[in-house]
């Protein structure tokens, strides 16, 4: 590409011309002397060089096949060739020369090409007083619930804020400028207000795809003569996405992206790129207008976000039409018709797979930047008097009063679009206005999950007071009309506007592979929005999960701020914890809290420590870990020991403890276990015992009801018992006693506190344990008549060198007291079948006993259908006996204690 010259002109008309009769002396220039004419010769020389390099260039840069970010400026080339022309040419051979050029290529001027849309509508003001009402409230509410909450800034507080885009600083940044035209005669407007921003772009992208208008927007930008400025183009319409899958060719900072009826105040890109340098804002997108979401009507559904007279359908702002402006920084769910983000955020936009490309890319942005980068989008705030710093200067489209989108099926695609990215987890404006709080949010990655987990959601969502939904994976792994089939609950539910199923639609959402990551990412992003916007007290799950799933799962409860503690089943014991749903809020988060221990003192009984290890590895344990400990005399045979050594244990580490120094019983229960912490729990069995498989769930109910529930105060609870006692031990004649029929007034198979620790299966709390441990060291004498302490009327005033015998001093003394159960017949969690050792006809005990005195009957059901309303009793409607049976208050069971200490 080069100059041609006209065959009319005249030789001096042109630029080879002038520069010939310049050197035969043609023109009215006086002779040089030879000296001059050489540098005249040299410095032509140099000049006609210049402009071959020039024309090169230009002839590169003007090649389609250079790709649009290669693309150079070189102006520079222009402005050196002109000062050369300048320095070797008198004035009127400039004149002649700008004539020249212009009459060989003449230059289209804007005014010539540009056709200014004129803006015929009127700004309509809403006249229904009930609509305004509600809109203005809903607006006040929002804007003060961000106030207290995030801080909202009006415009020349942010531009006071601190900013690494300082207006007018060294550092300025890159700013790409993309708009999308199709119809309308915007295009010379937003040209002229961006090519005279106080900050100017760097790069100007218009996209034509599928426009009739092709022609005319490349004529527009021609006629402005900027090599920032180009024109991407197709015949194909590629609609919305395309604008944002270009912001990715940009090596600029930021991006500005603009629907064509949007014309910017000269100084926006100056307080855009201000207030995105800012700390608090610099991981946000920003924009002139944009829409709160629906919020939650009474009856517990969203409205569609077009729906008339309904102060829950959202807003829209800034919306004239109720004189709702924004004079502070707002944050919104979504903006629409420009946006301004750093390059690097646009990436977020296609992590998952939009909902539809036909509409919805605005929602989609937002919702993927907070989901993926925690990123929020704000709408500006602007200057009542001053339209250049407007974002939309002459209040186009998106203005009008009828702010909703005006054909059906476009309303239902976007509603249906909001929908889902709130049910899996984009957390809106009223999600964070209003955060929920319920009992329990399960998860099922298959069918097979699904019907596991139904039991137990079905529990919770019938239990007067809880709430309990379900989240699926959706897509190809679980479909949500499949799994509302399994709970029995119609397929609709899939699709109401209702909190009930979530449906993650993996796979559609990230497509299917069979690499983790993506699977990972999908639901590990989704469950910690939803666990965010509903709180829930338990997540839980099915404990043989896809591993990479309960990867995601884990880092999503542990995420969670108010405790969202993760609950992972085997699928045989999801129907045996329905009790559960019984728990208050407050107590399900402590389920992982606890840590209880079996600790087995064994010695020569092979036969009964079989018994008891096969009745302990039947037993249900919900997927908790529980060690286990041997502890044995020096004396302990080698049966009982190859029976320990090839035991496998499961559920947790197993210890094995032999004293090299014979003890006796005393001294093997009171080192078999000692606590760790404060939530460590000892559980301690000698091996004529044998368990119930309900043990463990009644251990577990119990603390988690009566012990872990901040609610409940029973400080002077010290052990749970598993066993329910036929005699009244402590009485000399040991008369025989029936809970059920004793309490048959309250209910026959209510528990009870009981000042009696329990020797035949209990677990002891580490509080009291410790005490216990100090005071074994005070009182232990081996001649029981020394002892000091003597409860008043108790048979176990006389019982020799009895670790039992310690513990009911010091729980008599200080008040404190065991749970026990009661169920008919004195069915119960443990049984001693006393066989022969250091007491049962022991040589130094002379006590003849009864074994149907003692062995009873193991409880081999779910002990919920025999509790009082089929779970445990408040704590405060416990009755409480005090060491010989009677009924007494927790209260003067504490009294005469403290009387017999002080005596």
């Amino acid at each position: 590409m080069g100059l041609a010259q006209n065959p009319t002109m005249r030789s001096e008309d042109s630029l080879e011309g002038m520069l010939a009769d310049l050197v035969r002396g043609k023109s009215k220039l006086k002779a040089q002397k030879s000296a001059s004419s050489k540098r005249f010769v040299v410095v032509l020389t140099c000049l006609q060089f210049a402009f071959a390099v020039y024309a090169t260039f230009l002839l590169f840069y003007m090649s389609q096949s250079t790709e649009l970010r290669s693309k150079l400026d070189f102006s520079w080339a222009t402005k050196i060739a002109q000062q050369w022309k300048h320095f070797i040419s008198p004035s009127h051979v400039v004149s002649l020369n700008q004539e020249s050029s212009n009459s060989l290529t003449p230059q289209i001027t804007p005014a010539e090409v540009c056709v200014r849309e004129k803006n015929h509508f009127e700004h309509k003001k809403a006249t229904d007083g009930v609509m305004i009402k509600l809109k203005r409230e809903l607006y006040e509410e929002i804007l003060q619930f961000q106030n207290k909450s995030i801080g909202t800034e009006t415009l020349s507080q942010l531009m006071k804020m601190k900013s690494k885009w300082e207006f007018k600083s060294p550092n300025t940044p890159k700013i790409t400028v993309i708009l999308n035209h199709f119809k309308k005669k915007t295009l010379c407007s937003q040209l002229d207000s961006l090519l005279h921003q106080t900050l100017p772009f760097h790069r100007f992208w218009v996209l034509a795809y599928g426009t009739p208008n092709e022609v005319s927007l490349k004529k527009i930008l021609d006629s402005y003569n900027d090599s920032r400025i180009s024109v991407i183009s197709s015949s194909y319409d590629i609609k919305y996405y395309v604008r944002f899958q270009m912001a990715l060719q940009t090596e600029a900072d930021f991006v500005y992206i603009l629907d064509d009826d949007m014309i910017p105040g000269r100084k926006m890109l100056q307080i855009l790129s201000h207030v995105a340098g800012t700390e608090k804002y610099k991981n946000s997108v920003l924009g002139s207008m944009g829409r709160i979401l629906p919020f939650m009507q009474k009856d517990f559904t969203f409205p569609s976000y077009t729906k008339f007279r309904s102060k829950e359908a959202g807003l829209y702002l800034p919306d004239p039409a109720y004189d709702i402006t924004a004079d502070r920084i707002v944050q919104v769910d979504y903006l629409s018709s420009s946006w301004f983000l750093s390059a690097e955020l646009v990436k977020t936009l296609f992590i998952e797979t939009p909902f539809t490309f036909t509409t919805g890319e605005d929602l989609h942005l937002s919702y993927q930047l907070q989901k993926y980068r925690n990123a929020d989008s704000f709408v500006l705030p602007v200057d009542p008097k001053d339209k250049e710093k407007w974002g939309n200067s002459e209040h186009r489209l998106p203005y009008v009063s009828k702010t909703s989108v005006s054909y059906k099926n476009k309303v239902q695609v976007r509603d249906e679009q909001w929908w889902r990215a709130l049910s899996t987890g984009y957390v809106t404006q009223w999600a964070k206005m209003h955060p929920q709080k319920i009992d329990a949010l399960f998860y099922a990655h298959s069918m097979e999950e699904v019907k596991s987990l139904g039991p137990l959601l079905e529990k919770f969502r019938s239990t007067v007071g809880k709430q309990a939904y379900i989240v699926v994976s959706g897509g190809i792994f679980c479909p949500c009309e499949d799994a509302a089939t399994a709970l029995n609950w119609p397929g609709s539910v899939c699709r109401e506007r209702r909190f009930k199923i979530f449906d993650l639609g993996l796979g559609e959402i990230s497509g299917f592979s069979n690499f983790e990551v993506p699977v990972v990412q999908a639901v590990y992003s989704s469950m910690r929005g939803l666990i965010k916007i509903h709180n829930p007290s338990v997540l839980i799950a099915v404990s043989d999960i896809d591993s990479n799933v309960m990867k995601a799962l884990k880092m999503a409860s542990e995420s969670s701020t108010n405790g969202t503690t993760l609950v992972l089943l085997p699928r045989p014991s999801v129907s045996k914890v329905l009790w559960m749903a019984d728990l208050q809020s407050t107590a399900l988060p402590k389920w992982n809290k606890m840590h209880v221990s079996v600790n087995i003192v064994t010695q020569n009984r092979v036969h009964s420590l079989a018994r008891l290890l096969k009745s302990l590895a039947n037993a249900y344990y919900l997927g908790d870990e529980i060690p286990i400990s041997f502890n044995m005399d020096t004396l302990v045979d080698e049966a009982t020991l190859r029976l320990i050594n090839s035991f496998n244990w499961p559920h947790g580490p197993k210890t094995i403890r032999r004293r090299i120094i014979q003890g006796g019983l005393i001294q093997a229960i009171s080192e078999s276990w000692y606590p760790s912490s404060n939530d460590d729990y000892g559980l301690l069995l000698e091996d004529d015992i044998e368990v119930s498989p309900y043990y463990y769930l009644w251990i577990k109910y119990a603390l988690l009801a009566y012990h872990y529930d901040p609610q409940v105060s029973l400080p002077e609870l010290a052990s749970i018992s598993l066993y329910t006692p036929r005699l009244v031990e402590v009485v000399k004649e040991n008369p025989k006693w029936n809970a059920t029929e004793f309490f048959k007034q309250i209910h026959p198979n209510t528990p009870y506190l009981h000042q009696l620790p329990c020797s035949w299966g209990a677990v002891f709390f580490p509080k009291q344990w410790r005490e216990f441990y100090v005071y074994m060291n005070m009182r232990f004498t081996v001649n029981t008549t020394q002892n000091p302490v003597q409860v008043p009327k108790s048979r176990t005033n006389g019982w020799q060198a009895s670790w039992e015998k310690l513990l009911i001093d010091m729980m008599y003394l200080r008040g404190y007291v065991a749970l026990y159960p009661n169920f008919s017949n004195q069915t119960s969690l443990s049984t001693n079948h006393m066989e022969r050792g250091d007491h049962i006809a022991g040589k130094d005990n002379a006590v003849k006993h009864d074994k149907s005195d003692f062995e009873v009957p193991l409880l081999k059901d779910d002990f919920r259908k025999f509790l009082p309303g089929g779970k445990l009793p408040p704590a405060s409607k416990l009755p409480s006996l005090n060491l010989f049976n009677q009924v007494v208050s927790l209260k003067e069971i504490k009294a005469v204690g403290a009387y017999l200490g002080r005596m």
